[in-house]
């Protein structure tokens, strides 16, 4: 996910950091700098595929942050504020992406 799921500054356009987790309320964010817990961050996720890039704006609070395991590191928590329609598909997409199913037995 580091290599796709990059996150950028809305407004600047700069880089944030990666995603490490997600879910229908937040995310987890992998970034060199710590954020500032409490803040609200205007965020955007940039998605290649194969039309080309899609690009998911979205509002998110930090609620949390700490030292990652890894050295330079820090891991945040964000809480999002009205995830879009498109921030939902995406997390479905995840979803369905990243479950074991079980095939059927043939008879």
């Amino acid at each position: 996910m580091p290599y796709y799921l990059n996150v950028f500054n809305r407004i600047t356009d700069k880089p944030m950091g990666h995603i490490g987790n997600v879910s229908l309320d937040g995310l987890m964010l992998i970034s060199e700098l710590p954020m500032l817990v409490g803040a609200r961050f205007e965020m955007c996720l940039k998605i290649p595929g194969p039309g080309g890039l899609r690009v998911i704006n979205f509002s998110a609070t930090c609620q949390w942050c700490r030292e990652d395991v890894t050295p330079g590191g820090w891991d945040s928590g964000f809480s999002l504020v009205a995830p879009p329609a498109e921030y939902v598909e995406m997390v479905d997409a995840l979803r369905q992406y990243f479950t074991f199913q079980t095939l059927a037995t043939p008879v």
